[in-house]
């Protein structure tokens, strides 16, 4: 697996040098390239040479043992080499992880779509705290939040809401989160302070671009009519809102969050992009199966994923057996213990399987 990391390390200098190349600061698209892949190289270079100067210290503690009479001095040198020793297993385990073949669309902003499942309007209630917790989760990502379309309940909860959310490694840190979310609690309609179980079901999409999914317009109907709902002035006067109907495959999209219908058409092409892209990946999935089954979960709706139990204040994670005794912090978009642990389960997985072929 290290054979080509000196070809890496060499390949990075020379992206270094290109930068400062006239001709490469000239052009903005060639800079932004260059940009890309230097982010891209200098972990795995950084890491490489950690992993040189390790060998360099193991090679002069073996060297000081094999010269040296002295006790003391043998003694420092053994304890030198055990700590070397120990500390090349750990650089060897970060540099393959770092070379693990990485998803093309981590760096990708998201679309999320979040729908109340089964439970009513407790169920719509738990689908607008889950659009809060990653709303909250966004703002500490510094990433931006951009709605597209909502359908409330009339009680504060969503049957239904799509939002972009934009800002870099988006995908990379929110593509575990498809599939069905499950809420235990006692629902503030209840009277009798019984538990209930409510569902709702989060997508996670990569936003596409126009070359990597190419729409025939001649394959979509659009309708238009009059926004509902809160949407700020003139939103709900004038006929704004954009139904998309995909005539091939009966995805319909609706977007009304925009006071521009030329707006709203646009993100309705986004969603529509994002959802038959979903479709394309669903299929290669399918005939990937020894590899989607040792995956940890990145897109199927249907996979139970995950419980949020207020009783006993816990979140659990189904895929990775994980239990975090913290829901209010969880629901308050505290999630990278739980998400770095869906990364670190998934590059286990998929270096065991590597290393296994």
């Amino acid at each position: 697996m290290f054979e080509h990391l000196e070809d890496v390390r060499l390949r990075y200098e020379e992206v270094l040098a290109e930068l400062s190349a006239p001709e490469i600061m000239n052009d903005a698209t060639a800079y932004r390239k260059r940009m890309q892949e230097q982010a891209e190289l200098e972990p795995v270079v950084e890491k490489y040479l950690e992993y040189k100067k390790v060998q360099e210290d193991i090679s002069d503690s073996l060297a000081m043992l094999e010269e040296e009479s002295d006790d003391e001095i043998r003694e420092m040198a053994k304890e030198e080499l055990t700590f070397s020793r120990s500390r090349l297993e750990t650089v060897e385990h970060d540099l393959r992880i770092l070379l693990l073949p990485k998803d093309p669309n981590d760096d990708k902003n998201v679309i999320v779509e979040i729908r109340a499942g089964a439970g009513g309007d407790e169920a719509a209630l738990f689908a607008a705290d889950l659009f809060r917790m990653y709303a909250r989760y966004a703002e500490t990502q510094h990433w931006k939040i951009d709605t597209m379309n909502s359908n409330e309940n009339g009680l504060g909860g969503f049957k239904e809401i799509v939002f972009m959310i934009t800002g870099a490694g988006a995908y990379s840190r929110l593509k575990y989160e498809s599939g069905v979310h499950r809420v235990q609690r006692i629902p503030v309609t209840e009277s009798g302070g019984r538990i209930h179980t409510s569902t709702a079901t989060v997508a996670i999409m990569p936003e596409v671009e126009d070359v990597e999914v190419e729409i025939d317009m001649n394959d979509c109907r659009f309708d238009v009519f009059r926004a509902s709902g809160n949407g700020g002035q003139c939103v709900n006067t004038t006929d704004s809102a954009v139904r998309l109907t995909h005539i091939p495959t009966g995805i319909v999209v609706s977007c009304q969050d925009e006071k521009s219908q030329l707006k709203n058409k646009d993100k309705a092409l986004k969603v529509l992009r994002a959802r038959l892209y979903e479709l394309e990946q669903e299929k290669a999935h399918s005939a990937e199966a020894e590899q989607r089954r040792s995956q940890i979960g990145t897109g199927d709706r249907s996979e139970k994923i995950r419980t949020y139990n207020f009783p006993q204040g816990r979140v659990t994670d189904h895929r990775i057996h994980l239990t975090i005794h913290r829901l209010d912090a969880v629901m308050n978009g505290d999630l990278d213990e739980v998400i770095d642990s869906l990364i670190a389960a998934d590059q286990s997985a998929k270096l065991a399987r590597l290393e296994s072929a």
